[in-house]
């Protein structure tokens, strides 16, 4: 796939455009400069579902010394090795800068095709303002404004031109989507660069160093493709006090509803929160198949005893999901890594199963033959059951009650033993009762 990045200064405009030209808000938009640090990727459609990879990076400040500055330069050299072409954004409103000139020498030395996006020109002061980006001496030059999408078109014309021998199918296949979900620094990028097999996240020991909720598509050699979401480190709300932050929390809170399967990581070092258990109850709430990881389970070698102790604890923690896998690890010295797909496959093949009607409804006459249902004195009767959907596997049954008089405990005993009997002993199961008329 012909593959594009976009590189700049913090708050040109960057993940603006990044959105504009994948045509949905997928990188996180604020003011606040250096809110993108990790890099994201997206299918830019040019024509008939045939298109290129567009992928936007950290701003790249040169006299930065801190240790995301430096990071964020590593993470944009490896991305410009492998880019075919490079959109240079600047700021018509900033005018140009002595960071500009850093860079565009820089690209330079790159030897790639760059097309300079001068963004933010909104007005003739704008454009006026703009005339300096001349002297850069790139070929290709184009004034827009990825927030109102003025010349966007334009610019598509021009990554077009450079990227039509090379489009591709942007890919279709099933993909299984994961997001990787937990609080801050419990190691859910170094286990996204372990299950990637290189460095791919920006990983360090400072929570909160993932920002934006960053897709990578994985493709095996055994055919099975996956998208992994590395999610920002989900604090509570009363600790949240930056802007970016709550967009994070509420961009992986929304992750959570659009995957097949999450991964929810917890450490071996404080086991299960409450902050754990309040985020697993979304999970729950949204009927998501879900492997629990223990990380940095490496902590209780040679101390089988209190490794087993923490296990007991940890299941009675998750005890409200506790058809969901548990697997110990270690993200850092990948200790059971290669085992998480495979049982992600497991998960999703049940996840996505469908049952013949005849066994639904013989495990239907089994409940009814063993056991008694009665609201307020009258006796609840299930006539038929049938499967309606999958991810999650959902069932209808047409009963005598209306479905919101039908108490919590009698559908959460129906879940459960459509799980037992059904073979979904991994996923969650979701019951919905329709009056019979």
């Amino acid at each position: 796939m012909f593959k594009i990045a976009i590189v700049g200064r913090p708050n040109v405009g960057k993940s603006t455009l990044f959105n504009t030209l994948i045509g949905e808000r997928k990188a996180i938009v604020e003011k606040t400069p250096g809110v993108t640090r990790d890099i994201v990727e997206g299918y830019m459609e040019l024509e008939n579902n045939k298109g290129v990879l567009l992928i936007d990076t950290g701003g790249i400040n040169w006299g930065g010394k801190d240790f995301f500055n430096k990071a964020i330069i590593e993470v944009v050299e490896k991305t410009l090795n492998e880019a075919e072409l490079v959109l240079f954004v600047v700021d018509a409103k900033e005018g140009m800068t002595s960071e500009d000139l850093t860079t565009a020498e820089y690209l330079r030395k790159k030897d790639k095709k760059v097309v300079l996006v001068v963004n933010k020109v909104e007005s003739s002061e704008d454009k006026e303002r703009s005339i300096d980006f001349y002297t850069l001496g790139f070929k290709d030059i184009v004034f827009i404004s990825a927030k109102s999408k003025k010349n966007i078109s334009q610019l598509r014309e021009l990554i077009k031109k450079y990227a039509n021998p090379y489009l591709e199918e942007i890919p279709e296949t099933e993909v299984i989507k994961i997001a990787i979900i937990g609080r801050p620094n419990v190691g859910k990028s170094t286990l996204l660069n372990k299950l990637l097999g290189y460095e791919r996240m920006i990983v360090s020991e400072i929570p909160g160093t993932t920002r934006d909720c960053v897709d990578v598509f994985l493709s095996l050699p055994n055919g099975k493709n996956y998208l992994l979401i590395d999610t920002p480190g989900i604090r509570r709300r009363t600790k949240i006090d930056k802007r970016a932050e709550k967009f994070s929390v509420d961009k992986a809170l929304e992750t959570i509803k659009k995957v097949d399967v999450v991964l929810f990581m917890i450490t071996a070092e404080e086991g299960v929160t409450n902050q754990d258990q309040r985020l697993l109850r979304q999970v729950q709430k949204n009927y998501k198949a879900c492997v629990l990881l223990v990380n940095k389970w490496d902590l209780f070698d040679n101390k089988r005893e209190a490794g087993n102790l923490m296990l007991e604890n940890i299941k009675y923690g998750i005890r409200f999901i506790s058809w969901a896998p548990l697997l110990t690890i270690s993200a850092k010295t990948g200790r059971r890594v290669n085992q998480i797909l495979p049982l992600v496959e497991q998960v999703y093949t049940q996840y996505s199963a469908r049952v013949k009607t005849a066994l639904v409804n013989k495990v239907l006459e089994e409940l009814k033959n063993n056991y008694t249902f009665n609201i307020k004195g009258k006796r609840v009767k299930f006539y038929y059951a049938t499967q309606v959907n999958v991810r999650p596997p959902t069932f209808v049954i047409f009963t005598n009650i209306n479905s919101e008089d039908i108490p919590k405990h009698i559908e959460k005993f129906i879940e459960n033993s459509f799980q037992k009997y059904l073979g979904f002993d991994k996923v969650p199961v979701k019951v919905l009762f329709r009056l019979r008329n």
